[in-house]
């Protein structure tokens, strides 16, 4: 206990961003060092901003013991960069958090298939579907569900991993003790008695606005893949995937419709090379094999059963063209037809060799002669549309025939 009150010290300097930190400690060794360092030897850090090493100076450690009597009347952990449990998928992230504070139970997290699932505070009825949707299956079929906790896609991915039975760890943008917002006070209840609620800001910290995107780099840090819902193109959420981008996490999308606001986030990022999903399946595929034995295969619930848990606000009539659209597959035949004037050059030639058989996209380029990037995009475009789905295996269907000229 005697030595947390430093690391705490550290983290509550003023300016101190987390990879200040990070170079403290691997100037100094421990919270320690820095705390009893020479004036002197922080001047030597030239890195560092000014104010920074002016804050250092100060050694004043009644706010670090507030803290730690804050913790202990609130019930909770405070987790550091040393601690043999912290993480390493997180530890190796260029800015790690140097403290964690942490109420329920701390997965480990290097043994998990932990995805998270994020998206707009504003979505559509289609993106609380699917994002519920997604937060239901992930949680029954076996992987940890983790998110933010705040309004809109949040929420209904967190309460559908928790329909599902499945732990979820929500990361915050202020103390764990301030419920934002408000009115999901009982789902903070509820994903710390079940998994875990994490932040890097003291008990008390109030949700400032510029906290969210600095919290978001642990969002995707902790995780092995994002999922983005619905987002605009300038946003948090693909602020997000950047930051998994650039610590090498895989990077999936919800398709939508072409011209829904809040599906051009997703939408681009499929073009850019995002992996398609409509599904938990899509996302665990990639994972099945690097975690034997993690990925369950419970009885698929009924349209009816995972209605009732997701209690749905609308109809679903994008699902029942799915179902539609499969049943139609399952008679060649009956197929729709469908008119090559509103189809591009690849599309039309991807259609024409999916005509027969499922493909692989490797298949297809080679048959097609397409460059691969082309055809990845036309089959992205011809899976929003509802003419291609993806099959088990990664085999692509036609799911339409065109009409003859």
């Amino acid at each position: 206990m005697a030595s947390l009150k430093y690391w705490l010290w550290l983290t509550t300097r003023k300016g101190l961003r987390p990879e200040h930190a990070v170079r403290l400690l691997e100037h100094f060794g421990t919270p320690e060092g820095a705390y009893f360092a020479d004036p002197g030897e922080y001047d030597l850090l030239s890195d560092l901003p000014l104010p920074v090493r002016t804050a250092l100076q100060e050694k004043h450690l009644a706010e670090a013991e507030g803290i730690l009597a804050d913790c202990e009347r609130l019930g909770l952990r405070i987790l550091t960069l040393g601690d043999a449990d912290y993480p390493d998928r997180l530890k190796n992230i260029y800015d790690p958090p140097a403290v964690l504070y942490v109420k329920g139970r701390l997965p480990a997290f290097d043994e998990e298939i932990a995805v998270a699932v994020v998206g707009s505070r504003r979505p559509s009825e289609y993106g609380k579907r699917m994002a519920g949707r997604l937060g239901l299956e992930l949680a029954r079929e076996g992987a940890l569900v983790v998110s933010g906790i705040a309004q809109g896609l949040d929420t209904e991915a967190v309460r559908g991993a928790l329909k599902g039975g499945g732990p979820v760890v929500s990361v915050l943008g202020c103390g764990i003790d301030v419920a934002y917002p408000r009115e999901n006070r009982f789902l903070y209840e509820d994903v710390a008695a079940t998994g875990a609620l994490l932040s890097e800001y003291p008990p008390g910290t109030p949700p400032e606005g510029w906290h969210f995107p600095v919290r978001n780099r642990i969002i995707s840090g902790v995780s092995l893949g994002v999922v983005a819902v619905e987002c605009g193109v300038r946003s948090g959420t693909m602020t997000t995937v950047r930051q998994a981008l650039d610590q090498d996490r895989d990077v999936f999308a919800v398709p939508g419709n072409a011209d829904a606001p809040m599906s051009e986030g997703p939408n681009r990022l499929i073009q850019q090379g995002a992996r398609l999903v409509t599904c938990a399946r899509d996302v665990l595929r990639e994972y099945e094999d690097r975690f034997p034995g993690k990925v369950r295969r419970p009885v698929p619930l009924s349209g009816e059963e995972a209605a009732a848990r997701l209690e749905p606000r609308a109809e679903e009539p994008e699902e029942k063209h799915t179902e539609d659209a499969e049943k139609a597959v399952d008679k060649s035949p009956e197929r729709a037809y469908i008119d090559r004037s509103a189809l591009t050059d690849d599309q039309i030639e991807l259609l024409a060799a999916l005509e027969e058989k499922k493909l692989l996209a490797d298949d297809l380029i080679e048959l097609t002669q397409i460059p691969a990037r082309r055809v990845l995009s036309a089959l992205t475009m011809l899976q929003v549309q509802g003419h291609v789905a993806e099959r088990p295996g990664r085999r692509f269907e036609a799911l339409v025939r065109l009409k003859t000229e």
